[in-house]
């Protein structure tokens, strides 16, 4: 029999999509176990910590801090926050973005700065494990003001309700629910990192197929270009407008036929990948300014912010952003092979080195075309890319089936954190 069997004991706790409780817990509004801060100002002490929106990971509450302060600039008004109060993003909550902070600092007006500790109802992990729940978040997201930029109110989010145990069981479940979670991020962290792993294969498959060839065997020569060193004695060396021309000559997207032509720009290309994300037409982006015209099977490369490596062939007759260089082929090369050949790591960091050249990392037309490149011959181009293909096949299920059981992971942690703060379960049991 449990030590904890009371919790077997329930009553309806009054607020329809919570359910029923403990019998021995309360209901009741977040408005009356924290309070708003207000403090805000525009001079910080230099080193001060910022937390900015992008700093908070979706849905867990970690704090993952970007390179470079994300305060939009030094007179910029930030809000105050003092150790242990809860930061809410109210901007989008349907990303769950929450954090207890732990010490002192300035964060994004985009949250929510939440006195708990004052009130002293609640732990202020207890509200936070709360808030990142998915009931709270639908409720909060249903009250939001704005359709395209969703936001919060602390009038709202105020009245949510929220159950509330004693203090000492609430401690013991935060403890318990700690060392679970705890377990669960260890496998995530596991998981992410063997993915990462997987894609560090998947590129050296990539590069090692498209610069030194399949042939291990095969005589070297010098090929005299830093970017890519030793290659196939037999490859054939020429300047890249000789494997590939770059289309020219904009349209206006908002005219028939092209309003209604499929439009690629470099937010639908996956990075590394050359997977393509969506499909939308010209009409439904909006889009106003000039667009490429590329036939099926083009090569399209994003030629902003080059380490990105977004390169993708055109699955149809579509339109490109003036931010891609639509490029068709020569006789000399195949899509697919040229294709790889951009994705490859060699070719990202010369064009990472090359667009450090200028103030915005761009590549220009001039550079792309005088580059040298070293062109198997046809039959072996064909050869490299079924190769290719083949193992990128075997990696990507395995990258898919390990991303699935993360968010499995990430579903059951969610859900024993909801199961926890409601006391539908009792975590303390042992395991």
């Amino acid at each position: 029999m449990s030590q904890h069997n009371h919790l077997q004991e329930r009553k309806r706790s009054g607020v329809t999509w919570i359910g029923d409780i403990p019998i021995h817990w309360q209901i009741a509004r977040i408005k009356a176990i924290s309070t708003l801060r207000n403090a805000r100002q525009t001079e910080l002490p230099t080193g001060a910590l910022y937390i900015g929106l992008e700093d908070v990971e979706s849905g867990s509450g970690f704090y993952r801090p970007t390179a470079g302060s994300s305060r939009k600039s030094d007179d910029s008004t930030v809000s105050i926050f003092r150790d242990r109060d809860v930061l809410y993003g109210k901007l989008r909550p349907y990303l769950k973005k929450a954090i207890v902070a732990q010490g002192e600092g300035a964060c994004s007006t985009e949250f929510l700065v939440l006195d708990v500790e004052s009130k002293g109802l609640v732990k202020p992990e207890w509200l936070h494990g709360w808030l990142l729940t998915h009931d709270v978040t639908q409720h909060i997201d249903a009250g939001c003001d704005g359709a395209k930029m969703p936001r919060a109110s602390w009038e709202h989010v105020s009245s949510i309700h929220i159950p509330v145990p004693p203090p000492e069981e609430q401690a013991e479940i935060l403890e318990s629910l700690d060392v679970k979670t705890s377990r669960i991020d260890t496998l995530i962290a596991k998981k992410t990192r063997f993915i990462e792993l997987l894609k560090e294969k998947r590129q050296a498959f990539i590069t090692k197929a498209v610069t030194k060839g399949l042939d291990d065997s095969v005589q070297m020569r010098d090929s005299g270009e830093e970017w890519i060193g030793a290659i196939p004695k037999h490859w054939s060396s020429v300047k890249f407008n000789f494997v590939a021309r770059v289309t020219e000559g904009l349209v206006d997207p908002r005219d028939p036929p092209y309003r209604d032509m499929v439009l690629v720009a470099p937010n639908h290309v996956e990075s590394g990948t050359g997977r393509l994300l969506a499909q939308e037409t010209a009409a439904e982006q909006n889009a106003e300014s000039g667009k490429y015209t590329c036939k099926q099977g083009a090569v399209i490369y994003s030629k902003i912010r080059p380490a990105l490596a977004k390169v993708v062939i055109a699955p149809c007759d579509c339109l490109c952003s003036a931010d891609m260089y639509p490029m068709n082929c020569s006789e000399m090369a195949t899509p697919e092979w040229l294709f790889y050949l951009m994705l490859s790591a060699p070719f990202t960091a010369w064009a990472v080195l090359e667009s450090d050249r200028v103030a915005m990392p761009k590549i220009n037309r001039e550079s792309l075309s005088g580059l040298r490149v070293f062109v198997p011959p046809l039959e072996e181009q064909r050869s490299i890319v079924d190769y290719v293909n083949a193992k990128l096949a075997r990696i990507d299920r395995l990258i898919l089936k390990t991303e699935r059981s993360i968010e499995l992971l990430t579903e059951h942690r969610a859900a024993l954190i909801t199961a926890a703060v409601t006391g539908k379960i009792d975590v303390r049991e042992a395991a």
